[in-house]
């Protein structure tokens, strides 16, 4: 029998106020809101309004968890930020979360796996538990896309939208629900470099640093070859849950929920069939948030565990795919 170390303790999440609609994006490009939902299912995405930074998306979506967990933040052991859409280059956003949450003192750093990042910080989490160092956890999954993007590129504008989502994990301790453990049950991350120009912001580091001439060829934005990823997406979705249930020694039939990164509606329509999960079993937001990249999996999980609809003791297969190109999976007993 499996033996977790963590469980999840609380969850939450942040949505931005302002909506943008595929009939917005109309005036803005040469798009239709037919077109965008026939190719990603997204209808709408959320947007922060100025003055709203990454920190404080994340920090809203803590303070949640926290609540949920009935933990105060001085009760924190390490603070992880999964972004690519930072504060700034330096420092973490993750000290600007511990500040505002008034944390203390604590490990608090980013990680930078794309929309894969909030399961590579599960993973991460579950080590340290795992080893007895740390107990209480928070992992974060944190985009402001909006800023990244270039809004006359209609291939990249019509994807992505801002948010976030938070996930406490503490020690399992035993913690059952009808015999059966609760818990992380496994985790499996991945990278593979070979495809790494396929999704990426090209300026503003070592290899290309910021000037005006930069900023006027949008080389500050988003680049993507959509076909590169959407192949690969497939592909490596599907790997990763069955290698995660693999660990577990279960089938996909055994899964009560299916919660994938909200790429592209056809993605994870494609991969559910791969794995032979009925549609009913997969738990979809993207037409109203659209991609939010690592906060994608997070959102979609609180949002049903505030729902009722995924319910204490249902078994929740997690994937995601990202730039790098980086990949994961995880199963977890709720």
């Amino acid at each position: 029998m499996i033996t977790p170390a963590s469980r999840i303790l609380g969850t939450g999440h942040y949505l931005p106020s302002i909506v943008r609609t595929n009939a917005d994006l109309e005036k803005m490009v040469d798009t239709s809101d037919q077109w965008i939902i026939d190719r990603t299912g997204i209808r709408e995405r959320r947007i922060a309004p100025e003055g709203v930074v990454t920190s404080d998306m994340a920090t809203a979506a803590a303070k949640q968890a926290l609540e949920a967990a009935e933990l105060k933040a001085s009760d924190l052991d390490m603070i992880i930020v999964g972004t690519v859409t930072p504060d700034m280059p330096m420092p973490a956003t993750a000290v600007f979360v511990q500040q505002k949450l008034g944390a203390g003192s604590c490990p608090a750093f980013d990680l930078s796996a794309a929309c894969a990042g909030f399961i590579f910080g599960m993973s991460i989490a579950d080590q340290f538990i795992r080893s007895g160092v740390m107990k209480n956890v928070l992992v974060v999954g944190v985009e402001l896309l909006s800023r990244v993007i270039n809004w006359e590129d209609r291939t990249t504008c019509v994807l992505f939208g801002d948010g976030a989502g938070a996930v406490i994990l503490g020690p399992a301790g035993g913690a059952t629900h009808d015999g059966k453990p609760r818990g992380l049950l496994s985790t499996k991350i991945q990278s593979d470099g070979l495809l790494a120009q396929s999704l990426m912001i090209p300026g503003g580091g070592s290899v290309a640093p910021m000037t005006t001439e930069l900023i006027e060829q949008k080389k500050n934005k988003v680049h993507m070859r959509g076909q590169d990823i959407f192949k690969v997406a497939v592909k490596n979705l599907y790997s990763a849950t069955k290698e995660a249930l693999d660990m577990t020694g279960m089938t996909a039939e055994q899964v009560d929920w299916i919660c994938p990164h909200q790429a592209n509606l056809r993605i994870i329509d494609f991969a559910a069939t791969r794995l032979g999960v009925p549609k009913e079993k997969v738990l979809i937001n993207i037409d109203r948030v659209g991609n939010t990249s690592s906060a994608s999996i997070p959102i979609l999980l609180d949002e049903n565990l505030r729902s009722g609809k995924i319910r204490t003791g249902d078994t929740v297969a997690m994937c995601a795919l990202g730039a790098g190109i980086s990949w994961g999976g995880a199963i977890v007993r709720i």
